[in-house]
């Protein structure tokens, strides 16, 4: 977690409540790794949870517009839409969550954050995504899970309802001849890699983009999920939550 221009100042004083509510929904959160391995193109299912999680503390979407105007006509208008936004009594926060889209989103939510701020619209952004500890130990994670269910081969993965591509075969294939490794440590790799790579949304790609300014002046609270939030040994069906069966995780 990182405040940056005098976030905590602003939401320790003026939005403790927010604080609060926001630090009982993220303690309560958890990701099965048989999501991390599972989830199709859609949304993961954990960032679902959270965002109902925020929903019921009255967070809510809000599409921004800022008009310019000459002599009452509007000549610009410009829109900024923010998946999660609040009202207090001393302002307002915006709040977007990132788990595992292209890094560029970063760009997008933070000078989002920084006209509104500007505008006088928001007081504090924040941004949630996977920390560096959750990004490290993907691997590691992916490579148990793949032990404890004997993924053997690909077909073992098909078995689960799991179909890489073509292409991710090969490389499977490579690593394994390359390296000599098992399939359970060639497959854990090449999935992270493919899936949630370097160019994904995570903790060092956000920090460096604040680092360099991005986002300057806006109050910013970042979040970075961190891998204890992974479970183990639940039995969830992957299939079903490849194919968005919210009961499988029900």
């Amino acid at each position: 977690m990182e405040f940056h221009s005098h976030a905590k100042a602003i939401l320790g004083v003026d939005f403790p409540d927010a604080l609060a509510g926001l630090g009982d929904a993220l303690l309560a959160m958890s990701i099965p790794v048989e999501e991390i391995v599972g989830s199709g193109g859609g949304e993961a299912k954990g960032t679902q949870r959270l965002r109902r999680a925020l929903a019921e503390l009255g967070w809510r979407k809000v599409n921004f517009t800022i008009e310019k105007r000459i002599n009452g006509i509007a000549r610009e208008s410009i829109s900024h839409e923010v998946d999660h936004v609040r009202e207090f009594e001393r302002g307002v926060i915006a709040l977007e969550i990132e788990w595992n889209n292209k890094d560029p989103f970063f760009d997008r939510d933070l000078e989002n954050f920084k006209r509104l701020h500007a505008e006088g619209a928001i007081s504090v952004g924040v941004i949630i995504t996977r920390g560096e500890s959750l990004q490290n130990e993907l691997v590691s994670s992916v490579r148990r899970f793949a032990v404890e269910r004997n993924l053997l081969a690909t077909d073992d993965l098909r078995a689960l309802g799991l179909n890489p591509t073509p292409r991710q075969q090969a490389d499977v294939a490579r690593r394994m001849r390359s390296g000599s490794a098992a399939f359970a440590d060639a497959w854990s790799q090449s999935f992270v890699q493919d899936k949630y790579g370097a160019a994904t949304t995570h903790w060092r790609k956000l920090e460096d983009r604040v680092h360099r300014g991005v986002g300057n002046p806006c109050p910013l609270l970042l979040i970075g999920l961190p891998s204890s939030i992974v479970t183990f040994g639940e039995a969830l069906d992957v299939q079903a939550i490849a194919e968005g069966d919210d009961a499988a995780v029900a």
